[in-house]
C-alpha cells in the first residue's frame, strides 16, 4: 500500500528552529554517560511520548546516573525510591498525618510527586507496593483518603530490575508490566567505552547544565503529538501486534506453541506513539515504518507471555518477536514532499540492532 500524506503538513516548531533542544539534552547527558546511546534515545522517546520505561540490566551500568543526568538537563525534579520487601504503599504515595496542634489530618505527599521517578529494583517489593504505582503511572494521579492529587507534568517512571537474582524478588504482574511503554535491556559497555568510563569517573566529572525547562519539554511533547503517521504505518503496527496473538496470520504457525498470550491493543497504541516520538528525536515531522520496527522489541518484549514449551527450550520473547518482524513486510509509504523538505539528520542516534 502506498499512501501520500497531505501536501500541507506544517512541521513542529522545534524542528524548524535553529536551536535543537533534543540534541542539546543528549549532549549534556553524554558529558557523564559513556555509550548507552540506545538507552538515552529511548528515555527521550519515553519523555516525548509520556510513557514509562522498565530497564533490565546488571548493577553498575549507569542506569541511575542516566536518569539523574537527564533530570538535571531538563531542570526537572528527581526522586529515587529503593524498593525493599518492607516497603509499604504509603512510602511511595504519601499518607494522612494527624496534627495535634490543629486537631486535623494533613496530607503528606510521597516521593512519586516528581518529574522523573527512579523505582530502583522494583521487583524487590511485594505486589501490594507495586500496585501502588498502577494509578500514578496510568492516571498520573494519587488518591490518598478521599482526596485525589495530580502529579507534576512531565512525569516519567524509570524502573530497574536485576535479571541475575531471583531470591527475595517478586515478579511484576502482567497488569503492571503493561503499564510500561517500553522494556529496555542494558548490556555491558565495549572495552573502548569502559576505558573512557574509568578515565572519566576517576577524575573530575563535568557538571551538567540545564538546557531546557519542563515547559519547553511539554512543548516538545505537543510537537511529538503533531508528527504525521501514515495509515499504512498504523496498519503495520496493528498487524505486528496481531501476529503475537495469532502467528498463523503471517504464516508462522509454529510460533503458536511458544506464546500463551499475545500483546494487548495498548501495544499497538504505544508502537505508534513511540514511532512519532522517535521521528522527532531523529529530526523528522513524519514517522517511517522503520521507526515502528526499531522500537518493536522494546514495546513488545514484556507484553508477550511465553508458554512452558518456550521456557523449556530456552526461547526468549525477543526471538519470537524477531521472527514476527521478519515475516511482516514493511509497508511502502510514499512520503512525498515531506521527506524532501525534512530529511533524516545524519547525526541521529543509532537504531536498535536488527531482530534475530
Amino acid at each position: 500500500m502506498s499512501l501520500t500524506p497531505p501536501p500541507e503538513h506544517p512541521p513542529p516548531p522545534s524542528i524548524t528552529e535553529e536551536r535543537r533542544p533534543l540534541e542539546e539534552v543528549l549532549y549534556e547527558v553524554k558529558k557523564v554517560i559513556v555509550g548507552q546511546d540506545l538507552l538515552l534515545e529511548q528515555l527521550l522517546v519515553a519523555l516525548l511520548a509520556r510513557g514509562h520505561v522498565l530497564v533490565e540490566g546488571v548493577p553498575g551500568l549507569a542506569k541511575t546516573l542516566a536518569i539523574k543526568s537527564l533530570a538535571e538537563s531538563i531542570g526537572g525534579e528527581f526522586q529515587r525510591i529503593q524498593f525493599t520487601p518492607d516497603l509499604v504503599p504509603a512510602d511511595l504515595t504519601g499518607t494522612r498525618i494527624y496534627n495535634q496542634k490543629t486537631g486535623e489530618f494533613q496530607t503528606s505527599l510521597g516521593p512519586v510527586f516528581t518529574n522523573l521517578l527512579l523505582a530502583d529494583e522494583i521487583n524487590r517489593a511485594p505486589a501490594k507496593v507495586q500496585s501502588a504505582l498502577l494509578e500514578v503511572m496510568q492516571e498520573r494521579q494519587v488518591t490518598i483518603g478521599r482526596e485525589t492529587h495530580a502529579v507534576p507534568s512531565p512525569f516519567l517512571v524509570l524502573a530497574t530490575q536485576n535479571p541475575i537474582e531471583s531470591e527475595g524478588t517478586y515478579p511484576l504482574p502482567e497488569a503492571q508490566l503493561d503499564r510500561f511503554m517500553m522494556k529496555v535491556l542494558v548490556d555491558y559497555p565495549t572495552p573502548t567505552e569502559e576505558f573512557v568510563i574509568v578515565e572519566r569517573m576517576t577524575s573530575s566529572v563535568e557538571a551538567i547544565r540545564q538546557v531546557i525547562t519542563t515547559a519547553e519539554l511539554e512543548t516538545l511533547q505537543a510537537a511529538a503529538d503533531a508528527v504525521y503517521v501514515d495509515p499504512a504505518i498504523i496498519e503495520y503496527a496493528v498487524k505486528v501486534v496481531g501476529a503475537t496473538r495469532n502467528p498463523s496470520t503471517i504464516g508462522q504457525e509454529h510460533l503458536a506453541r511458544y506464546v500463551t498470550h499475545g500483546a494487548s491493543p495498548r501495544a499497538s497504541i504505544n508502537l505508534v506513539l513511540t514511532a512519532k516520538a522517535l521521528a522527532l528525536v531523529r529530526g523528522r515531522n513524519y514517522a517511517l515504518p522503520q521507526d515502528v520496527k526499531d522500537l518493536a522489541l522494546d514495546v513488545l518484549r514484556h507484553r508477550v507471555v511465553l508458554s512452558y514449551d518456550a521456557l523449556a527450550e530456552s526461547i526468549e520473547s525477543d526471538r519470537v518477536i524477531g521472527q514476527i518482524l521478519h515475516s511482516v513486510p514493511l509497508p511502502d509509504v510514499a512520503i512525498g514532499e515531506t521527506a524532501a523538505t525534512h530529511p533524516t539528520p545524519s547525526t541521529s542516534t543509532p537504531a536498535p540492532p536488527p531482530a534475530p
